[in-house]
């Protein structure tokens, strides 16, 4: 087999290499360093990158005219800053400045003496290993001899041309046309639910799905004395146990994609969230319960699904809060109610119908009163059947 040619890089157009690489986002970084008289030196890369853990090297490419570059090569020490999304405004003016780049700039020195500019997400201490010749650019190779997180955000990228950051479409909580006309038809529930939260004395929700891994609030009323938690428009990951009332009746692939958001966890701990997609099957709710009278769980689920709504979430925030839900202190064994005593119920969940007979629509009542004489308690479960199943689709496709 004859090999294939050596293709010609003179044949790539330049415009069209510079627009297929800008379809790949890079990182943004400020790479910082002191002269041996003193002065601050700053070049703007986008092409900052990790290249080994041992030994720890990172590189960057600057372009071989760079004159910022050529006198920052012979600083005993470098610091790279890795920039936030809300730092673009400072690397315009770094970028556009040639001389008195750290004027109005706030900063201030590493271990090493060199500068990290105030809310970057990181620094790294680094010392030139070796310059590599890549064509146009330099390769700089850089052993890392210190490093720190300093303001754990989304991170400043670089991507077709212009600056952004990274957040994953479905960690943004913001309240997206799609949701209005769910909001809409579930208006007409609000007697029905204002209702049953003021006789029962707790908060009651209506949650709609938005895409495969969080779902909104679009209805969400508490009885008098009992502040609401759920706002309108609050989005909540679907990460084991949320999102039972979603998955219940999904295929098995379905079920599989929700239980692996658990991450690394025991056996038994995926096992006890398979077991409540199977009570759910069976009897159209699920209950979770509260260890002791401890009312503590309901403060530990707030405090990670308001940090998961205030968008700008990274892949880090994330896996704290899904580890903050998974461990809140809520029971949520599968079970039915004992036939006798008081019950202190953190929850009762039931999936409810869309318009085309998915079960897209989840009723929680939670925040419920402590020690609940069980059969108060399942008329609670009878009200909330009744309630999740008096809406239905009429002719027009809109909800009662």
């Amino acid at each position: 087999m004859a090999e294939n040619p050596t293709p010609d890089a003179t044949a790539v157009d330049p415009a069209l290499f510079r627009e297929v690489m800008g379809h790949y986002p890079t990182g943004v970084a400020v790479v910082t360093g002191r002269t041996t008289d003193g002065t601050l030196l700053a070049l703007v890369v986008g092409t900052f990158s990790s290249v080994s853990l041992d030994p720890p090297l990172v590189s960057f490419m600057p372009m071989r005219s760079s004159r910022t570059f050529a006198r920052l090569r012979e600083c005993e020490s470098l610091c790279i800053n890795i920039l936030g999304g809300d730092q673009e405004d400072l690397v315009c003016t770094i970028a556009r400045r040639s001389s008195d780049k750290f004027e109005g700039v706030d900063w201030f020195p590493s271990r090493a003496g060199d500068p990290v500019l105030d809310a970057s997400v990181a620094w790294v201490d680094t010392a030139i290993d070796r310059i590599v010749d890549a064509g146009d650019h330099w390769i700089v190779l850089c052993a890392v001899r210190d490093l720190e997180i300093i303001n754990p955000v989304s991170p400043l990228i670089f991507f077709q041309g212009g600056y952004g950051t990274f957040v994953g479409t479905s960690l943004l909580a913001r309240m997206d046309h799609a949701m209005a006309p769910v909001v809409e038809r579930v208006a007409g529930l609000r007697g029905a639910v204002e209702a049953m939260a003021r006789e029962i004395g707790c908060e009651a929700t209506v949650f709609t799905t938005v895409g495969p891994d969080e779902m909104a609030a679009v209805l969400s009323v508490a009885a008098p004395g009992n502040d609401a938690v759920t706002s309108l428009a609050r989005r909540i990951p679907l990460v084991p146990p949320l999102g039972d009332s979603v998955y219940f009746d999904r295929s098995a692939a379905e079920q599989e994609h929700w239980l692996a958001r658990l991450g690394r966890a025991p056996g038994d701990l995926v096992e006890r969230y398979r077991a409540r997609l199977e009570f759910l099957g069976m009897h159209g709710y699920v209950l979770a319960f509260m260890p002791n009278g401890s009312r503590d769980g309901y403060a530990g689920i707030a405090r990670a699904t308001r940090e998961y709504d205030a968008g700008n979430v990274t892949p880090a925030q994330e896996r704290s809060i899904r580890e903050s839900i998974m461990s809140a202190g809520i029971d949520y064994v599968a079970r039915e109610l004992p036939a006798s005593g008081t019950v202190d119920l953190a929850s009762i969940v039931v999936p409810m119908r869309d318009a085309e007979g998915a079960h897209t629509l989840t009723l929680r009542l939670s925040r419920l009163p402590a020690g609940a004489d069980v059969r108060v308690a399942r008329g609670w479960i009878d009200r909330a059947i009744e309630v999740g199943a008096s809406v239905g689709p009429v002719g027009d496709g809109r909800w009662r």
